[in-house]
C-alpha cells in the first residue's frame, strides 16, 4: 500500500506540537482518524517509538488516517513535562486540530501514552456522544504508576506476561473491577522486543 507521510505542526495549549500523519494513498476515503500516543517523556519515549510506529503501520493498512505527534517538550513540541496532565491536554489537542467534525476515531497508546489515552477518552466521551473515540487500543498502559481512567467494554488492552516496567498485576487491578478482558503476550517484555509481529496481529481486528 502506498501512504502519504506528512510532518505537522499544531497550536498546543503550551506551544507547538508535532504530529506525523500517515494516510493510506486509495481512491477510497479514509475511515477515519486513529491518533496515538507514545511512552513516557522522561525515559526516552517519542512518536518513533517502534510500538507506536507499529501501531501506526496497521491503522493505515486498515484504513485509518494514523497520527503521531510528541508531548510537550519531546523534539520539536514546544513547552515542558507536566506530570501527565498537560500532555492529556496534548492530546486532545492534537485530536481538535486533526480530526474532521463527527469523524469515526480510534485513540491509542503505548505505556504512558495509554494512561493518556483512557484520560483523553474520558474527556472526549464527557463532551457528548459526537466526541467520542470509537475504539480504544492500549498498550501496555501505565497502571500503577499514573491514574487509568475507566474505559469502555469493548477496548482492547495487550500486556506482556514478562513486563518489568508496568507489572502485569497492576493492570489487572485496574482492569478487575471493569470486568476488562486483558490479552496477554506470553513471555514478553514491556517493549514487545522481537514480537512486533504477533503485536500487529493481536491489535489489527481493533482496526477493521
Amino acid at each position: 500500500m502506498q501512504v502519504a507521510n506528512e510532518r505537522r505542526i499544531v497550536a498546543g495549549p503550551a506551544g507547538a506540537l508535532e504530529c506525523a500523519i500517515d494516510t493510506p494513498s486509495t481512491d477510497r476515503p479514509s475511515r477515519g482518524v486513529a491518533v496515538l500516543c507514545h511512552p513516557h517523556p522522561l525515559h526516552g519515549g517519542t512518536m518513533d517509538n517502534k510500538v507506536v510506529i507499529t501501531l501506526a503501520r496497521v491503522a493505515v493498512q486498515a484504513g485509518w488516517r494514523a497520527v503521531r505527534f510528541n508531548f510537550r517538550g519531546v523534539g520539536r513540541s514546544e513547552g515542558t513535562w507536566d506530570a501527565g496532565r498537560g500532555e492529556v491536554d496534548d492530546a486532545l489537542a492534537v485530536i481538535a486540530a486533526t480530526r474532521a467534525t463527527g469523524e469515526p476515531l480510534v485513540l491509542g497508546g503505548f505505556s504512558f501514552g495509554g494512561y493518556v489515552a483512557t484520560q483523553a477518552a474520558a474527556r472526549l466521551a464527557a463532551a457528548g456522544p459526537g466526541e467520542a473515540a470509537s475504539r480504544l487500543v492500549l498498550v501496555a498502559p501505565a497502571a500503577g504508576n499514573f491514574t487509568l481512567a475507566p474505559v469502555p467494554a469493548d477496548t482492547l488492552v495487550v500486556h506482556a506476561e514478562a513486563d518489568d516496567v508496568v507489572p502485569l498485576a497492576a493492570v489487572l487491578d485496574w482492569a478487575r473491577p471493569q470486568s476488562l478482558p486483558i490479552t496477554l503476550v506470553p513471555g514478553g517484555g514491556h517493549f514487545f522486543h522481537g514480537q512486533l509481529t504477533l503485536l500487529k496481529q493481536i491489535v489489527g481486528p481493533a482496526f477493521a
